[in-house]
């Protein structure tokens, strides 16, 4: 408990909640001492509405997006106030600010977090309109209020400035070793291998996410303020990271033939099996270490492992001499090599927390590594771009401006307490998609339901203003830190802070929680009114595209491969760069196909086939970092005519995919013969057969090298045929029919 307890006040999301909180709180207390509430809490306002933008980063743009988002709600509050007094002005200008406030999500995460605070600072403007003077001095105390939430927050940076990506790369370690956990539990005989695939995508989508923001980070960082030790050593273990990672996806076995092969020597089986669950444990304890800020101790002795494992082939090879076990030899020396290179990369990552690192320690691997994040850029054109009704951002801003109109013209006709309540509700509950909309409605009113009879049973027990506002505090911090991880929890701490704070400031308004909860019934309804009937972005309208660039990412990285293959030399950057988006895309894909199974069960289309394009897409890109890995860490042998026309044949079936997914016309004539595919796939069978019953002596290093090159790579080639015409069928099917209750806005798919 008190080890969670450690963990919990040493977390990210309770750092940030701690900023906003001593932003929030001390002016409050202090303007209070100085017998001048309102000035303190409107200065508390104008932090709190800056702090959500408080994304991760590098000081520049921490620093830049703050003070953007410190004047927008300065702003957005001023304009509010102008127009208010006028009618004919106040709608028009109303509906403009909530439509190009909302269409700034198309540049990105940071411009996200900016929107949502500037909608709150417009929703909560109703709750306190000014009129003459008072209207620039409550704007400027905003203003004042977001600075002073910037200072806090660059001070806080100054204090831990690299706390936060440390615990980030404990957590990417953390879901690292559980990817490699279930490939471990794919070994069991009976291991249920669709459930396990299904988990291994999720954790691909949060891996995605982590190492976008960790690159972001580390890269800038290196990029502004050069190579320091700490970051050489971040960087290092981002690496590593990404390469255990790639390596884990890249090699694939089948485990039913597996087991029928080793079905009379069931040891060398569950000695691998016992060495990928030492790998998963080693990072793992890692993890924590970091997490706990304490030295790093290995417990799993990997090098003796690998012997264990070396000897059980030994001993496989000794005792069973036969012709037919050439193959399964070979197997097993598959499955060392590639545990011989997740070993190597985790000592690595145990060295970086036990030495001191070099810059050699990197070997060029950090080569071009600015090429990764994208860079800050805002265009106009972007903008332009997007102002259509086959942007999902279009839609969405159309969307919250209609129900914000509607939610105030709604509260100034019914008899409610507090319209910016409505409000309120409605931008911190509408989301672009109906699930994530479905969901938060549902943890808010819980919220504000637990919230409010905890808050009013406190009330009812203590007294003391003092006491009152110290558990207001309390609530308001773990408020804030539950909110991103866990917002039905967030939402009720939050609610009882609300709920304390008016009773401090008015003791007798018994009634507050009743409106609360009648506004955020009234915004909750009307939000999942608009996600279901205004311009609805249900994800089989976009899934044709996601699917469209998994398959493109993975046919340009196919393409960089077998450039290498027969240009042979150094790993360009173009590769990385391509293995980077094929991992994204899938992942981007997979998270699409997650959102999907959160909307109604009318509204998933074709899902049988949307789940096999996903997987299909998946075992393709690992069937392809299969070969790319292999090809780097190997001296393999002259390009042949054969497997030039294979690659090239598995390129046409995911171009010609490509084609049926965008809904181009073609002829299926233009199709190339498979004629000259299946020659070439018998001559590479027969490559293998032959040198397979040439072999008398299978310990000869000679023979080993050129068998384990010819049965992976035929292997693979076989598979990524055999994958990428499975995804033309099932591209074909889930394009033959329109569904009945679709409506198209996207042309272009």
């Amino acid at each position: 408990m008190i080890a969670k307890i450690q963990k919990f006040i040493s977390s990210t999301e309770f750092s940030n909640a701690l900023k906003v909180t001593i932003a929030a709180v001390s002016p409050v207390l202090l303007f209070s001492y100085l017998d001048n509430f309102q000035i303190g809490f409107t200065i508390a306002l104008g932090a709190f509405f800056t702090f959500p933008s408080d994304i991760p980063s590098n000081l520049k743009h921490k620093i830049n997006g703050l003070l953007v988002t410190s004047f927008i709600i300065a702003g957005v509050n001023l304009i509010i106030n102008l127009c208010y007094p006028l009618p004919w002005l106040f709608y028009p200008v109303l509906l403009l600010l909530v439509f190009g406030v909302s269409m700034i999500l198309v540049y990105g995460q940071r411009a996200t977090m900016v929107s949502f605070s500037a909608l709150l600072s417009l929703s909560l403007a109703f709750a306190h309109l000014n009129s003459g003077w008072e209207m620039l001095q409550y704007s400027g105390l905003l203003l004042l209020g977001g600075l002073f939430y910037t200072l806090i927050s660059i001070i806080f940076f100054h204090i831990k400035p690299n706390r936060y990506v440390e615990l980030q790369m404990a957590e990417c370690m953390r879901l690292t070793a559980k990817y490699l956990k279930l490939r471990g539990d794919l070994w069991e005989l009976n291991s249920d291998r669709k459930a396990i695939t299904k988990k291994q995508l999720h954790f691909q989508v949060e891996l995605n996410v982590l190492h976008e923001n960790i690159r972001e980070i580390l890269v800038t960082s290196r990029t502004k303020s050069g190579s320091s030790s700490q970051n050489r050593k971040m960087l290092l273990s981002f690496i590593s990271l990404v390469e255990v990672l790639e390596l884990a996806m890249a090699t694939s076995f089948d485990h039913n033939k597996l087991h029928q092969k080793f079905d009379g020597y069931p040891r060398a089986l569950q000695t691998y099996q016992n060495l990928a669950y030492n790998l998963a444990k080693s990072l793992k304890l890692l993890s924590k270490s970091i997490e706990d800020g304490k030295a790093y101790e290995s417990r799993h002795n990997l090098i003796e492992d690998l012997q264990q494992f070396e000897s059980t082939i030994k001993d496989y090879k000794k005792n069973i001499q036969t012709e037919s076990s050439s193959e399964e030899v070979l197997m097993l020396i598959t499955m060392l090599h590639y545990a011989e290179k997740q070993v190597e990369k985790i000592i690595t990552l145990e060295r970086a927390y036990t030495n001191n690192i070099n810059p050699k320690d990197l070997k060029g691997r950090d080569k071009d590594i600015e090429k990764f994040i994208k860079p800050q850029y805002y265009p106009l054109s972007t903008f332009v771009e997007n102002l259509s009704f086959s942007s999902t951002v279009f839609r969405h801003s159309l969307r919250i401006t209609i129900t914000i109109l509607l939610g105030y013209m709604i509260g100034k006709v019914l008899p409610l307490e507090n319209v910016y309540w409505i409000i309120l509700t409605i931008v911190v509950i509408m989301k672009q998609g109906f699930g994530l909309t479905n969901e938060r409605t549902y943890h808010r009113i819980f919220g504000t339901l637990v919230g409010g009879v905890i808050a009013f049973g406190i009330l009812s027990v203590v007294h003391d203003s003092y006491v009152i506002s110290t558990i207001a505090i309390v609530a308001m911090l773990l408020g804030f830190s539950f909110n991103p991880t866990n917002y039905k929890i967030g939402a009720t701490f939050i609610t009882i802070y609300v709920i304390l704070i008016y009773g401090i400031l008015a003791p007798d308004n018994g009634n507050v929680i009743e409106y609360r909860i009648l506004d955020t019934i009234v915004g909750a309804t009307l939000c999942l009114l608009a996600n279901y009937l205004l311009w609805p972005s249900w994800e089989f309208l976009n899934l044709p595209e996601y699917i469209k660039n998994a398959i493109e990412a993975n046919r340009n990285y196919l393409k960089e491969i077998s450039t290498l293959y027969n240009k042979k030399g150094e790993v360009p950057t173009e590769y990385r760069l391509a293995r980077k988006q094929a991992f994204i895309e899938i992942g981007n894909l997979m998270a699409s196909f997650q959102r999907m199974l959160q909307e109604p069960k009318s509204k998933q289309n074709k899902l049988p086939q949307v789940y096999k394009l996903t997987v299909l897409n998946h075992s393709l890109l690992s069937s392809i970092a299969s070969l790319g890995t292999y090809i780097q860490s190997h001296k393999t042998t002259e390009a042949s005519k054969a497997f030039n026309v294979v690659v090239d044949k598995v390129i046409e079936n995911l171009e010609f995919a490509m084609n049926i997914l965008e809904k181009q016309h073609f002829d299926s004539n233009t199709i190339a013969s498979n004629e000259d595919l299946d020659k070439r796939l018998t001559e590479l069978k027969n490559i293998r057969a032959k040198e397979l019953k040439q072999i008398k002596l299978i310990d000869e290093e000679a023979y080993q090298i050129k068998m384990q090159e010819a049965q992976l790579v035929i292997e693979q080639l076989i598979w990524m045929t055999n994958l990428s015409e499975n995804i033309v069928k099932t591209a074909q099917i889930l394009m033959t029919v329109t569904p009945k209750n679709e409506t198209v806005y996207n042309t272009s798919l």
